[in-house]
Order: C-alpha cells, then structure tokens, then sequence
C-alpha cells in the first residue's frame, strides 16, 4: 500500500504546480527546546487524551506501582510520516528528485537514461507502465552506489537547502510539534524512543538527532544490502532491498533492530502501515499504550483516511488512544 501511495504521490509530484497548499506552516524554523515544565505537552488541548497519556507515564514509572516498568523496558516506537511530520509533500520522494538532479549535473550522460529521463521530462507514463517496478528502479538508482559517508552528504545538503515546494519554509517545519513534547516527555521519564518507519533507514538517520532528539542508532527503516569493499575500506549500498519496513514486516525489524517489543507505539491512520506495529506492541507482558494519528484537520493540516477506514477500525477494536488532530492539538506544526 505504502509503494502505491509512494507512486501516485510521485505522479502527482511530477505534474503538480507549486500553489501554496491547504497546511498553513509559518517561515519560522525555531524549534522549542524548553525544558520540562508543570505542562509537559503545552500544544496539546486538555482533554481525555492528554490525561490517559500522563496517567500511563505515572503509573509505569512510579516504583512500587503494580503497573511498574523497568527503565531498560521502557521502549517507545514512532512512525515518521504522518505521525512525527505531515506525509504530503513526501519527502522521501522529494529527496529521490533532489538526487536525479545532482546525479544529472555530476554526469549529465544520465539524463538520458531512464528513470532519470522520465523524472526530468516530468513523463509520467514511464511510471505509470512501469508501476512498482519503476518506483523502485528510481529509488534504488538515486539511493545506491556510493559509500555511505558520501550518500549521508548528500542527505545533510538536502535537508540544509531544500524548502517545502510552494513555499519558503525549511523541510524542519513540518513536525508535528505535540509530538515533539510527547517524545521529549516520554524520554524524560526514561523511555528509550526509536523511529521505526516505511522511509528509507539512511533517510531518516540523517535528521534524526537535529529533528527529534532521537540518534540515528534508534531508526528502523527501509534498508538496502550492504556490501564491504575492502581495497577501498568502504561499505556500499546495493540497488537491492533488503528490508521493506511497513505493514507485518515493522514487528519483524523492532525485532531485527531492538530486540524487543515496544511498550509504547504511535503510528497514523493513511496507509494502514502501523497497525501491525501497535498490535505487536499491545502484545506486551507490561502494561502498554498505543496511539494513532487521526488526519481530520482541513484547515490546519490535511483531512484523509483510508477507504476501508483499517487503522481506525483496528483502534477502535483494540481499543487503543486515537489523536484527533483536529480536537486534540492547540497546535500542529512546529513552524507555526
């Protein structure tokens, strides 16, 4: 599902004009680096939500407590897209396009070579032939190839110079800044947080730390084989997936990757990407939480859902904590 959606948004990117879109982001690029405060989530509305969240963090972490988690159990899992940034403009796509034209002014040989053509022809028929196997074939040629010092360059430039399409805002204000306070509380009170995304793995460790305070050793994603090259002391990529982290397989790299389950896991409503990952979590021999993002805000952000309504319907089942961004956050971004 998160392929398909990865490709239409390629198409769409591809023939889309740069008006200024719905989500009201301000130029500011200040992050909130306040402490811990009498409020420890300021940009969320008190309400329910809000209660059950610091209620659950007091009870697991209060010694004595039967409800009591031990410091090295206590793991927090995050998605990325949808749930710690907005997901539209997709900024995995906007890096792959950013990539087809570095790697055209380094060898511009390549422009006539698909996928790169295509891209920079804006042909989408190419893609839309060539489904998920085009969508792979452009990933797998703007990702690979190179060492991983000089492929992590290129994602610190992206994220230094490239502005969200439309408007003059750095890629930085998009975070959902409740979620930023949430990650900041949660670890406040000795929860080890990781991101454990659909995203490219090499991605998302290149912001990370700066974005959300989280070292790039705690980012579970979409990764390439590796290969060593020992004449050149080097670790390369190969155009070759070796983990596609979504859906059933996100259990599989928390596994991979940490080693056990998450007694607190946050996804979104979009792509039914996370329900496997906040079921696993609520598989937990201690007490858990888990929490969904609910896209319902027209004006502030976006309103989508998915048209079988999965997520929602599984945390309605489940009962697990539901975010109505509408309802539940004074504020969305942290740009604002």
């Amino acid at each position: 599902m998160v392929r398909k959606i990865f490709f239409l948004l390629i198409i769409l990117f591809l023939f889309a004009s740069c008006k200024k879109s719905e989500t009201h982001i301000a130029p500011s690029s200040e992050t909130n680096k306040s402490g811990i405060t009498s409020d420890p989530l300021p940009s969320w509305n008190d309400g329910v939500l809000k209660k059950d969240i610091i209620a659950y963090v007091e009870k697991v972490t209060k010694e004595g407590s039967p409800d009591f988690i031990p410091v090295n159990n206590r793991i927090a899992t995050f998605d990325n897209d949808g749930t710690l940034w907005a997901e539209k403009p997709l900024i995995q796509e906007l890096f792959a396009f950013y990539r087809v034209k570095k790697m055209v002014e380094a060898n511009p040989a390549l422009a006539q070579k698909q996928p790169f053509k295509a891209v920079l022809e804006k042909d989408k028929s190419y893609f839309e032939k060539g489904g998920d196997k085009a969508l792979i074939e452009l990933v797998a040629a703007t990702h690979t190839g190179m060492s991983e010092d000089e492929f992590e360059a290129s994602v610190a430039e992206f994220f230094k110079d490239t502005k969200i399409p439309g408007k003059e805002t750095p890629l930085r204000n998009i975070r959902y800044q409740p979620q930023l306070e949430l990650l900041k509380y949660l670890r406040a009170n000795g929860f080890k947080t990781f991101i454990v995304t659909g995203g490219t793995i090499e991605v998302v460790r290149g912001i990370s730390e700066d974005f959300y305070g989280i070292p790039k050793e705690q980012v579970v994603g979409t990764s390439f084989k590796y290969k060593y090259d020992p004449i050149k002391n080097v670790v390369q990529r190969e155009p070759s997936l070796d983990l596609f982290n979504d859906k059933n397989t996100k259990p599989v790299g928390i596994q991979l990757h940490i080693g056990q389950r998450p007694v607190f896991a946050c996804g979104n409503e979009g792509g039914s990407g996370d329900i496997a990952m906040l079921q696993y979590s609520q598989g937990n021999k201690y007490p858990s939480f888990q929490l969904l993002v609910n896209h319902n805000d027209s004006i502030r952000e976006y309103k989508y859902q998915e048209k079988d309504n999965a997520s929602l319907n599984a945390a309605s089942k489940n009962k697990w904590h539901v975010i109505n961004m509408k309802d539940d956050w004074k504020k969305v971004f942290a740009g604002e």
